[in-house]
């Protein structure tokens, strides 16, 4: 593969003027964002060395993507998308790009859009006109916010997160949550690991990972929770971690 690596690089005159950046991959086949990311330096170019190292069978989405770009005889390309910021405003800058192209590779969501991300101006009344949830249970919350608007509210709080397995068996519920806001609450029958076998959504296992079969809770419990907003202490803003724990 490293032959039709062709390496690139900025010199170190152009990185002093550049300071942080934004940038995106592009696909030429399709013209199509397929990456977003922040960085200094040669950072935009790292992406392509690492199927140097990487193995094969063993590539995730972003990767798999330039393999193959590079597989078809194309180069990745690469755009600069704003640059000359300090660090905290690329990291505003790249949140509001992952929210603006959500058929992206990117693993994790951008810095604050689990509260500050796309919403529509219904949402943004309900979000902060909500009363805050005074939790009478053990529940764990599941911020689902990019993965709600693929699939049901249930098969997108269901799996699969990384979380102890013994202290999720100690919920009583589970809060679904998008934007800080509890849409859905699930009574949890099993917790399973996740793979394929145990949940058909999925296309691959993965060990270190956990989901559970469930319910819709009774009505009671779904009044004392859904359309309400997560106390403040569990919103911190930039939290890249999807589980949190009111116990």
């Amino acid at each position: 593969m490293s032959n039709v690596l062709n390496e690139q690089k900025f010199t170190t005159e152009v990185i002093d003027k550049m300071k942080f950046y934004v940038y995106r991959l592009i696909d030429p086949r399709n013209g199509e964002t397929f990456y977003v990311g922040k960085g200094k330096g040669n950072r935009v170019f790292n992406h392509v060395k690492c199927l140097e190292t990487e193995k094969l069978d063993k590539l995730n989405d972003k990767l798999q993507t330039i393999f193959d770009i590079h597989n078809s005889g194309l180069q990745v390309i690469h755009v600069i998308h704003r640059h000359g910021m300090t660090e905290d405003q690329a990291l505003e800058v790249e949140a509001a790009l992952i929210d603006a192209y959500p058929g992206v590779t990117n693993i994790a969501s951008g810095y604050g859009s689990n509260e500050f991300g796309p919403m529509n101006v219904l949402e943004i009344i309900n979000k902060y006109s909500a009363v805050e949830a005074e939790f009478s249970h053990k529940v764990i919350m599941i911020t689902v916010n990019k993965s709600a608007s693929e699939r049901s509210i249930y098969h997108a709080t269901r799996c699969a997160w990384k979380l102890n397995k013994n202290k999720a068996q100690q919920a009583d519920f589970v809060l679904a949550v998008k934007q800080g806001m509890i849409v859905e609450v699930f009574r949890p029958v099993q917790w399973l690991v996740a793979s394929v076998d145990h949940f058909n959504e999925l296309s691959f296992d993965s060990e270190d990972r956990y989901g559970f079969y469930g319910d819709v809770a009774e009505s009671q419990v779904r009044g004392m929770y859904v359309n309400k907003r997560i106390p403040e202490k569990y919103r911190i803003r930039g939290a890249a971690n999807p589980i949190k724990y009111s116990y």
